[in-house]
């Protein structure tokens, strides 16, 4: 009779989750396995926040102490607690399928504001005692007070309803593994591209010690190599930056298909240097994972651009020229044209109502139109962002900075429905000419567009385009040097700036503030 395989776990509801999670499978692949409790430092200290605790492997040191001991055989936990580099004789053998690697936001009902970023009202007490969370969330929250949380995941729950917090963040897996009913709460599920998880999020690794070569063999039916390929890209980042949970570092990998069908490795990373400051924000993808890591590090070390222009005037909220200047870099920002509402009498009622821009919600909605109960469809963050803002919920965003992809996606989800379209007098209609039955379509101009007399641009590094409008207006009295750099928001701006003979010019990942200063640093 084989020996039964001790797995050692801390006794938290999840870690015990997490255990018993690999034990069943063991038990499918026909190996007996018992469990054994570990108190970890992380579990012993709970007054102070990850970033006064001394050393890595918070959660992790005693488990695997123990392991090297003999005193057990396996060892499981959040890939994200591991340090990144295992105790000489340890190994990882298996990891398991990602659960969901987003950030869940919990808030209590009578704290939510709709028209706010994330649904969260002005001044909330968040808690968390992640720097991580803490970084990115200031940055897009910076009337937000945060208040340390620790515990594992149902006692940080129970704070929240006894309303120390307004809300908390908490990863969805853990949520998830523990099946916890959040209907007391407002739940906002925050995008793993947006708002960064930490690297391996939802993750479980499977520890054994080197020379257990048969348990090594044992293991491999629960091990998921793509998942493996990924997360390692985000620990190497993590590891050259010689971080751990007190880092205020978020880095997710994940896999799609180019245009040709071959497999693509997308990186989104978030960086900063102290849990208070604006995080540099990185995009990056390769068909070759192994080089990936390598070049998030370059392009978070070095800024080859020291000024930048960008066409529009400077919001209240500008997450794009406060990413840039945190990093030392100058951000002139003015429109060079000049919007002007148009007058709407009337607006027919459809099923739904489509906006291409901040400003086409913007001027809409600033004329109280009576509407009924359409649903609402964005072509980006930015402009969901702004329909927020005027206490509306987008049933429909679009993600992708083709606008004909986009097009076609809305379309396929209105079916045979109706859509009014809030645009510019000199829209280009993207999205409509997406839609076959041309009689579901219905346009109304709202604004239109004025160059500015005066136009003339500071010498830059780098030239920001955010509409086919403000191209035209750039050219009137300027041209692109030879060695500026050009960035266009979208794919009928980069084609206005082709007609002024402007070919070479990067396009962001995404319609936002993050996706422009993703483009900037990639330059």
């Amino acid at each position: 009779m084989s020996k039964s395989i001790i797995i050692g776990s801390r006794g938290s509801e999840l870690a015990l989750w997490q255990a018993n999670f690999v034990q069943t499978a063991l038990k499918k692949a026909g190996l007996e396995s018992e469990i054994k409790i570990i108190k970890t430092q992380g579990d012993v200290i709970q007054h102070l926040s990850f970033d006064k605790l001394e050393g890595k492997g918070f959660f992790t040191k005693e488990i695997e102490e123990a392991l090297l001991k003999k005193e057990i055989d396996l060892a499981v936990h959040s890939h994200k607690d591991l340090p990144t580099t295992s105790p000489e004789g340890l190994m990882i053998a298996a990891v398991s399928q990602r659960e969901d690697p987003s950030e869940l936001l919990l808030i209590l009902k009578d704290s939510v504001d709709a028209r706010n970023k994330y649904s969260l009202k002005r001044g909330a007490v968040l808690g968390t005692s992640s720097a991580r969370r803490k970084s990115q969330f200031l940055a897009f929250r910076e009337d937000v007070v945060i208040k340390e949380l620790r515990g594992n995941v149902p006692t940080r729950i129970q704070k929240l309803r006894d309303k120390h917090y307004d809300a908390i963040l908490l990863a969805a897996a853990g949520v998830s593994r523990l099946e916890i009913d959040l209907e007391e709460f407002f739940v906002e599920k925050l995008n793993p591209k947006e708002f960064v998880p930490a690297p391996a999020q939802g993750v479980l690794a499977l520890q054994i010690r080197s020379e257990d070569t048969k348990l090594l063999e044992q293991l491999q039916p629960l091990h998921h190599a793509d998942v493996a390929e990924a997360i390692a890209v985000e620990r190497k980042v993590l590891n050259r930056l010689d971080g751990g949970c007190q880092l205020p570092l978020g880095v997710y990998c994940a896999t799609d298909e180019d245009e040709e069908g071959k497999a693509l490795f997308q990186s989104w990373t978030s960086f900063a240097k102290a849990w208070d400051q604006t995080p540099k924000w990185i995009y990056y993808e390769h068909e070759d994972a192994t080089v990936i890591a390598d070049r998030i590090l370059l392009k978070l070390n070095e800024t080859k651009i020291s000024s930048v222009f960008i066409t529009r005037d400077s919001g209240k909220f500008d997450l794009f020229s406060k990413s840039l200047r945190a990093q030392g870099i100058t951000v002139h920002s003015r429109a060079l044209i000049d919007i002007r509402t148009l007058k709407v009498s009337s607006v027919p009622r459809t099923d739904w109502v489509f906006f291409s821009s901040k400003n086409a919600v913007k001027h809409f909605f600033n004329q109280s139109p009576e509407l009924g109960t359409p649903k609402f469809g964005c072509v980006g963050k930015s402009t969901a962002e702004a329909l927020r803002r005027f206490g509306k919920k987008p049933d429909f965003i679009g993600y992708s900075t083709d606008t004909r992809m986009t097009g076609k996606q809305f379309a396929a989800t209105v079916g045979s429905g109706t859509v009014l379209f809030p645009q510019a007098r000199e829209s280009m209609r993207s999205i409509q000419l997406q839609f076959s039955n041309k009689n579901q379509v219905i346009d109304l101009s709202v604004y239109e567009t004025v160059k500015h007399n005066e136009t003339l641009v500071p010498e830059v590094d780098a030239l920001v385009f955010t509409s086919p409008s403000n191209v035209e207006a750039f050219f009137e009295k300027n041209k692109i040097g030879p060695n500026q750099k050009v960035v266009a928001m979208g794919g009928a701006t980069g084609s206005t700036l082709r007609q002024f003979g402007t070919s070479r010019y990067a396009i962001p990942k995404t319609f936002d503030d993050i996706g422009l200063a993703q483009a900037v640093y990639g330059l």
